[in-house]
């Protein structure tokens, strides 16, 4: 059903209610505008689907001329909602160049036509009364207003003064994992020809844990099935997800299979409200995943649970796991740990093991901490012993958080690699030298120096110490004295004292952004004289929203949707894409950067043609399959959402009515990876791994990607273990033209393919030649066929281990599970574990610190939450920052519900928060949503932001107050495990 027909025809039939109600509405409150109009009426949100076509703003109008109300061109715009990850597509009612009206597309197999708060109050960022309108800078502690013209060439003439003065690698960049594929990708490519690796994103630290850990373990580092599959499950467990408020329509497709028997299983801290969906909840002790874990396979182990077969075939080192699980995750130390008894460790065992396919979700309840990286392993290695990866139904659904960040993850700025995982070795950037169509030599030359060009940057999560460390003891010439925050929020992260005075420090800091950010009122707020940089320079640069703009965004399941343009940018602000063109031009790599893109015109001024970005990206990232999603197959797919099947997201049938493309086989977003030419169009990848389908149906297997042997022992898929219909019927090695020659299958390459693969493998041979004979002609896996690895020998736990938190309330099991050892140079920097851990408990942290502070999600909120604090529908429903404490603490402490609470922690800070008394919480721990910003350690920030662009709610940013942590291979912060104390304020 659609409520709203796809056509940009000017005569599309509207409701004769909604148009009276407009026009009366025009007559009677000509000049009422929204915030008037709610406070007048009492509707509030309430007033739902009429408030919602009204066109109030008057200065969102883009109408010329006098046009009668109702008399207006309407079109239709197809776009994706920009809050989580899910990928919920929006249809966007635009008359006369105004956005007036959005419905969810009922067609869509992703959301079923349902929309969240945030998905449901999207429309206001086509207003954004609160949206930062033009350039300005910070001069005597105000921001004023500047042209663009005047902030390009200030700040482009500073970067080239810090560059000449201390190299490329003093100027950092964050990214944006709310930028589409195609701005993410260009930015990685801005930062590399302006010479530094120092670039990173929100993946960083939200997931970037999972990607280590899962693509360790069998290749990709993603979700393997979809949120559509897990319809298929007969058992799921959700451990560190509160999908209900953090991924809310997802959770559709968990009470649809619910209503057909599905077991539901929480472990969580907190009894959040997916738990109170779920037939068995199970609280732990945050941090304590991999006791958990490893207690439930215990059981599964003991009761001949495991799924024998598929280990022998398909997994390498699950005996060395059994061994240690069996020895050292007895019952009774289990619960020492986590705290769960053993009868209830048992009943999960028994539920995922008796109701198979059975399927396991996570989020940064298990990533975030110094033990991330094990963590989300542990969970992969339950799912090996009991043979649900690579089956429907099964697989590790880890739901990611932003709307782009695994686009942004897959192609976009990270500090080890380029685009689609290519790492910074000498080959990456020559093969994408080619295909960017530059110089290799060039490129080199705007490095410091060769060795740098190789040489992973320091993460975001650490930036701070880029500014702080003392020189001598980071990995670079020069500490970081620049920095741009392009889509990211500062309180996002953790140590937020710190922060502050890492950007007083800098010589540069530049915001590019639609909202002013946290980062705009942070940097304006007075910090202490000494670490002020009295050269400092401070620019907001307003950047359009992506409904300003069109391009690409994958949703956590690896599908790739195109978001239509749905209204002009707003005041002055300009494209992600345009500015990184305009600063290439005065920076000097224009020409470079652009060289294989068309420029359009917007507001007068040249843009790089989006699609032309794309087509990039899928002529040279074929390590992940990004190669097939051509703009045109991607365009066909959001007209024709009603094509796919809610369950398996394939199409059996039916032709676009544009272009004549048949969509029969495909799978709804051509998730990653959609291997080969989009000529040899490969329909996509729905459920990875899976070998009970044909390579060109979408199927898998395990990837080699770590050899073929390990101490003699075989590390490839045994005999009988394969994809259905492939040539090979055991294992092999990833292919090359090596392997092509000695199977015999050279010759099934054209003479042009021959020419293009001599000396390549599949991820480098640019015609797709060998992707196209392994896939194709013989039904084979171009990164070959190989066993998952239980053990992952190159990480610093092969095997998961169970380390307490830095910060903790267990000293009497830190002697047991101690910490890592301190790095010297990780990512650049020192990096400490021992040494805080052992100071903490000299310090006795946990007497002054009693309770465990752990964080997460909001409905109504997104991120940092500026954007949608900024957004009055939302911030109606949610207009205080809380803590959640337990009632038998907030009576020992005399707190009641209501009640203002102070909160400190061991980096001396202290927030002033709402109480909320709740059993939600048990008594050894505290909660905190981490959305909040614009107060400070009791005060308001609100002088410190531009007039007239602060979020509607401001409240105390939890990471204010949190402290040093960070994974032993990610450099992930620790945000779900603290200390603190509550006192009434």
């Amino acid at each position: 059903m659609l409520l709203t027909k796809k056509s940009g025809a000017p005569g599309v039939a509207r409701s004769t209610f909604v148009h009276s109600l407009r026009r009366g509405l025009s007559q009677a409150l000509p000049t009422m505008d929204r915030r008037a109009f709610l406070r007048r009426s009492g509707l509030g949100v309430g007033v739902g689907l009429a408030a919602s076509q009204l066109t109030l703003v008057k200065k969102a109008s883009a109408a010329t001329g006098n046009v009668a109300v109702g008399e207006g061109k309407i079109e239709i715009k197809r776009t994706v909602c920009t809050h989580c990850s899910v990928g919920c597509a929006v249809d966007a009612v635009v008359e006369n160049g105004v956005w007036v009206r959005q419905e969810p597309v009922f067609d869509s197999p992703i959301n079923l036509g349902a929309h969240c708060a945030k998905g449901a109050a999207l429309r206001e960022h086509g207003h954004g009364e609160f949206r930062l309108r033009y350039p300005m800078k910070l001069v005597n502690g105000k921001y004023q207003r500047i042209s663009w013209d005047t902030a390009l060439n200030e700040i482009s003439g500073k970067m080239l003064e810090l560059k000449k003065a201390s190299g490329p690698d003093s100027v950092y960049f964050v990214g944006s994992s709310k930028h589409n594929n195609e701005q993410s990708y260009l930015l990685r490519k801005f930062v590399s020809f302006w010479g530094t690796n120092n670039c990173d994103h929100q993946a960083r630290i939200c997931h970037s844990t999972t990607v280590a850990g899962v693509a360790n373990t069998w290749g990709y580092g993603a979700m393997t099935n979809s949120y559509n599959d897990m319809q298929n499950s007969k058992c799921a467990l959700y451990i560190g997800s509160n999908a209900a408020e953090a991924h809310p329509v997802s959770l559709l497709h968990m009470l649809h299979a619910k209503e057909t028997g599905t077991k539901m299983i929480v472990v969580d801290p907190r009894f959040t409200r997916t738990a109170a969906k779920s037939d068995e909840y199970v609280r732990i002790r945050s941090g304590s995943d991999i006791a958990f874990l490893f207690g439930v396979l215990y059981h599964v182990f003991n009761n001949g649970w495991e799924d024998k077969q598929y280990i022998n075939d398909r997994v390498y080192g699950m005996d060395k796991v059994k061994a240690e699980v069996m020895s050292q995750w007895t019952p009774d130390k289990v619960e020492e740990v986590c705290g769960v008894k053993e009868e209830q460790v048992l009943r999960v065992a028994r539920m995922m093991a008796e109701n198979r396919p059975s399927t396991l979700v996570w989020c940064m309840g298990q990533t975030q901490h110094t033990i991330g990286n094990a963590m989300v392993r542990a969970s992969c290695i339950l799912q090996l012993a009991l043979g649900n990866v690579g089956k429907s139904g099964g697989g590790t659904n880890i739901f990611r958080g932003h709307d782009n960040v695994q686009g942004a993850t897959d192609v976009g700025p990270n500090p080890d690699s380029l685009p689609g995982y290519y790492g910074i070795v000498e080959g990456s950037w020559k093969h994408f030298a080619k295909v960017w169509g530059v110089d290799f030599e060039w490129i080199k030359k705007q490095f410091a120096t060769p060795a740098m060009m190789s040489k992973p940057g320091i993460t975001v999560s650490r930036w701070i110490d880029g500014v702080l460390e003392k020189n001598e003891l980071i990995d670079q010439d020069s500490n970081l004295r620049g920095v741009f925050y392009w889509g990211h929020a500062p309180n996002s992260q953790t140590r937020g004292l710190e922060m502050k005075r890492a950007m007083d420090k800098l010589d540069l800091l530049v915001v590019v952004d639609p909202y002013p950010s946290a980062t705009a009122a942070m940097a304006a707020m007075p910090g202490k004289p000494e670490d002020l940089n009295p050269n400092r320079a401070v620019y907001l640069l307003p950047a359009a929203t992506q409904f300003e703009t069109s391009g690409s965004v994958t949703a956590s399941n690896r599908s790739l949707q195109w978001r239509e343009k749905v209204i002009e940018p707003l005041w002055e602000s300009r494209s992600d894409h345009m500015i990184m063109q305009q600063f290439a031009d005065k920076l000097g790599f224009g020409k470079e950067l652009s060289v294989n893109y068309k420029m359009q015109k917007v507001n007068g001024m040249d843009e790089p043609v989006p699609e032309d970005i794309l087509r990039e990206i899928n002529k040279g990232t074929w390590t992940i399959g990004y190669t097939g999603q051509s703009p045109e197959r991607l365009k066909a797919h959001m007209r024709n959402m009603h094509l796919f099947d809610v369950k398996t997201l394939r199409a059996k049938g039916g032709k676009d009515k544009e272009t004549g493309y048949d969509f029969t086989g495909d799978y709804f977003g051509l998730p990653w990876p959609c291997y080969g030419t989009p000529e040899l169009k490969h329909p996509g990848s729905p459920n990875l791994y899976d070998t009970s389908k044909h390579v060109m149906d979408g199927g898998g297997n395990f990837r080699a990607n770590f050899g073929v042997e390990k101490d003699g022992v075989n590390l490839l898929a045994e005999d009988g273990s394969h994809s259905l219909g492939a040539d090979i019927t055991t294992g092999y090695p990833e292919f090359d033209h090596v392997l092509l020659k000695k199977l015999g299958w050279w010759d099934d390459l054209t003479d042009a393919e021959k020419t293009a693969a001599e000396g390549k493998n599949w991820k480098t041979d640019l015609s797709g030649g060998i992707q196209r004979v392994v896939l194709k002609v013989h039904g084979c896996h171009v990164f070959g066929n190989a066993k998952a690895r239980a053990v992952v020998w190159n990480f610093p736990d092969a095997i998961p281990k169970h380390r307490e938190p830095l910060y903790g309330i267990r000293p009497d099991l830190v002697a047991k599970y101690p910490t890592h050892d301190d790095k010297k140079a990780f990512w650049r920097l020192p990096t400490l574990y021992k040494t805080v851990q052992d100071k903490n408990i000299a310090d006795k942290v946990h007497e002054k610190f009693p309770f465990i502070m752990t964080s997460g999600r909001l409905t109504e909120y997104e991120g940092g939450g500026e954007e949608t604090r900024s957004n009055p529908w939302l911030a109606e429903l949610q207009q205080e920052m809380f803590i959640e404490i337990n009632p038998k603490v907030a009576a020992d402490k005399g707190i009641r519900n209501g009640e203002r609470a102070w909160v400190s922690t061991p980096t001396g800070a202290r927030l002033n928060v709402q109480a909320l008394v709740t059993e939600r919480v048990g008594p050894d721990t505290v909660f905190m949503p981490f959305h909040f910003s614009g107060r400070w350690q009791g005060a308001d920030m609100l002088a410190y932001y531009p007039a007239g662009a602060a979020p509607v709610v401001r409240g105390e940013a939890i990471n204010t107050a949190t402290t040093y942590g960070y994974d032993s291979v990610t450099m992930m912060q620790e945000t779900k495990t603290t200390v603190c104390n509550v006192e009434k304020a």
